[in-house]
């Protein structure tokens, strides 16, 4: 691993070491944010599959309500029927905040509370199907808004994800190696002088004690 370019010096050396404590303490705390992520990850895929499933199984059952109504009634009734809802929705938009990643939240709330509302038309000339396949489609609008939730969701917390295990692996192969090496380095040199200092120091004394010995 490439050490980095720096002077050997103590001051030099205590900045390093405080550098390296710093990377430790981020690489644990991203480390344990990424495993908390996964977890969270991990459950939200689930749910988000039971409710795809359960989904795809009432649109379903919407698709064929509406196929023996449409079979049963001509397209012009169909239309008319259709044409002028009496029930409307309004949809407002949140977040919620998890582990720093900021995750949809989707509210709707009706104009009045009166469920007859869904069916904008008489019932002596339409069919039951197409009652039945109204009352199916407002039954699964509330999951299927849960589950675009869920999807984005899983899709954000995905990319989250992603970018701590960069900064994680970022963190535990290059940066902390690379501090670790630079430190080896600059203790190793700073060992060097000091043994450099001392055997010169030594060899300073020799000669002031022979010198000494020549004066008496």
């Amino acid at each position: 691993m490439a050490k980095l370019n720096v002077n050997p010096t103590r001051m030099e050396l205590t900045r390093l070491k405080t550098r390296l404590r710093t990377a430790r303490r981020g690489h644990k705390l991203l480390r344990d944010k990424r495993d908390e992520l996964m977890k969270q990850f991990l459950e939200m895929m689930r749910r988000n599959r039971d409710l795809r499933r359960a989904v795809e199984e009432a649109l379903e059952r919407v698709h064929k309500s509406f196929t023996v109504a449409s079979a049963l009634m001509s397209p012009e009734l169909m239309e008319q029927s259709l044409m002028y809802p009496k029930q409307s929705v309004s949809l407002e938009l949140g977040y919620k905040n998890i582990m720093s990643v900021n995750v949809p939240r989707y509210t709707f709330t009706t104009k009045n509370d009166n469920k007859g509302d869904i069916y904008p038309y008489g019932f002596m000339q339409t069919s039951g199907e197409l009652d039945d396949a109204l009352t199916a489609l407002a039954g699964v609008f509330t999951d299927m808004l849960k589950l675009a939730e869920l999807e984005k969701s899983v899709q954000l917390m995905a990319q989250e994800i992603e970018k701590t295990r960069r900064r994680v692996n970022a963190l535990e192969y290059v940066t902390i190696p690379r501090l670790e090496e630079t430190i080896r380095y600059i203790t190793m040199r700073l060992d060097e002088n000091e043994r450099g200092n001392l055997t010169r120091l030594m060899k300073v004394k020799d000669l002031m004690l022979e010198a000494a010995r020549a004066d008496s």
